[in-house]
């Protein structure tokens, strides 16, 4: 076969999004750019990229991460624990804590008094699984979620461990898990970024979000994650000034372009090349951002199905909606936010309010993503970063009580594509304290979301400071019961 001298053709004969879907390509996506800026045969082409393939199809093309920042309790949301009932007021048995750590909010409580959920739980889907009755909407989609009740980290605090699950790592600095997606697997929509944030403006603020919770690390910046607001502006400073126009910024960019490939040929830095294409992103992004923002063409039904808030820009409802026109421009990740799951204190009022929030937008997205076909090969997921104790912080009353930070076990959900619908994983004791059965690190949440998007947690790596820096670091285990 004739080599190909042009790179336009090289282009016309291997499109990315066929390629994607043809050979389950993972990490080999990390040459092709260096390949395609060489004149090389199509057969020689063929082979080393065969030779970087790891033997994973991805069931995933895309993801949608609801974050629940501030750590739900598991009590009142899916690990039903009916035998708490006769412990009520009690203290909390030795033999169940069995010395572990406890936060500086409630290690010196004279006792830690047991406190069951005030809310009641039902069995719902063909699948049979117990819901809390918090959440009436996600409840009619439990058969197309697989909820993992055997979830665990390290950290017990809240800035720690949102870190650690978003970065695998729990000191700020490292690359988050869009971040990794980007760099590894690149963008199918040329006009929007590979990762996008969405923060909910109607939710309570108890614990702070940071911008490096979805920040690049020590990847090319072009891979950070880039957040979209409500408001006039959703990405700052991508409008023109007043009195400039597009003709105006495309010389502007122009000229950039020149300054910077002086400057990479001189320095040959990365960064230079990545900080081109972020300009010129960002040039892009003036068209197709205020298109994809505009929900006007969405139906009435559909408002109707994600909620009474859905109208309201940058809500949560609002968000879920958005979420899904953005899926349908192929962006790899996008990841929703939502504060105010920390009830330290009154649980039964706060959390009821969050649910109210949240609970119809989740199941809505499902089902929409379900009824367009995209859930086979979108992956949703839903949690926070540590669960809550069984025993009450502070003052316990019949109708008031609050609940720690609890890092040994918490509840949070996957489902779409590769993930077996309509199951429970993992079993916790009687005080959903300690894990009996099937326990589920975050590094093994996150290996087992790379291998649904077709990557090798192993081999998705980048060199920094002389070491090879990996998203699960060298931990983490595919957790292939889950899988469909």
């Amino acid at each position: 076969m004739a080599p190909f001298n042009d790179l336009s053709e090289l282009h016309r004969k291997l499109d990315r999004r066929d390629f994607l879907q043809k050979t389950g390509m993972g990490f080999g996506a990390l040459a092709l750019n260096s390949i395609f800026t060489q004149q090389v045969n199509a057969a020689s082409l063929e082979k080393e990229i065969m030779r970087m393939l790891p033997a994973i199809a991805p069931k995933a093309k895309r993801v949608v991460y609801l974050f629940m920042a501030g750590g739900p309790s598991q009590f009142e949301t899916f690990d039903y624990k009916p035998t708490l009932k006769s412990f009520y007021g009690k203290d909390l048995p030795d033999s169940v804590r069995q010395g572990q750590r406890l936060t500086g909010m409630s290690a010196n409580q004279a006792i830690l008094p047991v406190v069951p959920s005030k809310f009641e739980f039902s069995q719902h889907g063909k699948s049979g699984t117990w819901v809390s009755d918090l959440l009436p909407y996600t409840a009619q989609v439990v058969d197309d979620l697989c909820i993992i009740n055997s979830m665990f980290t390290e950290q017990i605090n809240h800035d720690p461990a949102i870190t650690f699950l978003q970065t695998g790592h729990q000191l700020a600095g490292r690359p988050s898990i869009g971040s990794w997606l980007s760099y590894g697997l690149g963008s199918e929509n040329q006009n929007l970024p590979a990762f996008i944030v969405l923060v909910s403006s109607d939710a309570a603020k108890d614990q702070p979000l940071y911008a490096r919770l979805w920040g690049n690390g020590f990847l090319p910046s072009e891979h950070q994650g880039v957040q979209f607001r409500s408001g006039k502006d959703p990405v700052l400073f991508l409008n023109n000034p007043e009195g400039y126009d597009g003709e105006d910024r495309k010389e502007m960019l122009d000229y950039l372009t020149k300054l910077n490939s002086i400057q990479n040929n001189a320095w040959g830095d990365p960064e230079v090349d990545a900080r081109i294409s972020q300009y010129e992103m960002a040039f892009r992004m003036q068209t197709s951002v205020p298109e994809v923002m505009d929900t006007q063409g969405e139906s009435d039904a559909s408002f109707a199905m994600y909620g009474p808030t859905s109208r309201d820009k940058g809500s949560f409802a609002a968000n879920c909606l958005l979420a899904r026109k953005l899926l349908e421009k192929d962006v790899r990740f996008v990841q929703l936010y939502h504060q105010g799951w920390d009830h330290h204190g009154d649980l039964p009022r706060n959390i009821a309010k969050q649910c109210q929030q949240t609970d119809q937008a989740t199941a809505a997205l499902i089902l929409d993503l379900k009824r367009r076909g995209m859930l086979e090969d979108t992956l949703v997921i839903w949690g926070g970063e540590f669960g809550r104790t069984v025993y009450s912080q502070g003052k316990l009353s019949a109708n008031a009580y609050g609940r720690d930070h609890h890092p040994r076990c918490f509840s949070m959900w996957m489902a779409g594509a590769g993930v077996k619908p309509g199951i429970t994983y993992g079993q916790t004791d009687d005080f959903s304290y300690n894990i009996l059965k099937d326990p589920v690190h975050v590094h093994d949440f996150q290996a087992t979301l790379l291998h649904l998007m077709g990557i090798d947690h192993e081999e998705l790596a980048f060199k920094y400071q002389g070491r090879r820096f990996r998203l699960t670091d060298v931990h983490g285990n595919v957790v292939k019961a889950i899988l469909s």
